[in-house]
């Protein structure tokens, strides 16, 4: 009787010193990314962005491409250069030019001075983290966002995620992405809610006293 005693008290021991280890073990905290805008930092530039943006809202290419580099990074290929741009981007028929939402969503999302005369839009690239391949990640870029068991609106939602980072898999759905969350499982958030740091992003640098936009480019 003893002997079974002193089994079961050192088992208990055993499987306390399991707990005990187990609950030390520190918890992998999800990577973040937060919504960051220091525009106001100059209001020179500040004041350039919202004269941008009622450009935009006007789709006034003739004002717009007044704030356009000549030599603007346009794409990584041999397009380049104003005229590439307007090219592109079908701005001889403004009306219809997919570059309004493009740019206007750019600016939405704030940004960040990397020195003192260049801000980069989005936030979600020019904060970026170096650790975080760009390609196997993207960025949740609103809060209590659901992540769905299926690609529908109507599908069960499995958790709700704000300003995560999370490993996505390429899909062909161009209104869901779909995310890995471990343990094989997959999950879907619409499109409009994620985004990848090698989207369209632009650069403003401050050339002579003026800003100027002197990159909008996707990709890497």
């Amino acid at each position: 009787m003893r002997f079974l005693k002193s089994a079961n008290l050192a088992w208990l021991q055993s499987s306390l010193l399991v707990l005990v280890l187990f609950l030390s073990l520190p918890i992998q905290a999800a990577t973040l990314l937060k919504p960051v805008d220091t525009a106001a930092k100059d209001p020179s530039f500040l004041a350039f962005r919202t004269q941008l943006l009622k450009t935009i809202e006007r789709k006034d290419a003739k004002a717009l491409l007044a704030v356009v580099h000549k030599d603007i990074k346009a794409s990584f290929g041999m397009e380049n250069g104003i005229e590439d741009f307007k090219e592109m981007w079908g701005l001889n028929k403004p009306a219809t030019s997919q570059l309004w939402s493009e740019l206007s969503k750019v600016l939405k999302m704030g940004g960040s001075f990397s020195n003192k005369t260049t801000f980069i839009a989005p936030y979600v690239f020019s904060e970026w983290p170096d650790d975080k391949d760009a390609f196997e990640n993207w960025a949740v870029i609103a809060k209590d966002v659901n992540i769905r068991a299926k690609p529908s609106t109507s599908a069960a939602v499995l958790k709700k995620v704000s300003y995560e980072i999370l490993p996505i898999e390429f899909s062909e759905n161009e209104k869901w992405v779909t995310v890995k969350l471990g343990n094989g499982k997959k999950g879907y958030i619409a499109s409009q809610y994620i985004r990848s740091s090698v989207d369209y992003r632009a650069f403003f640098e401050k050339i002579k006293g003026r800003w100027q936009m002197t990159v909008f480019i996707a990709g890497d």
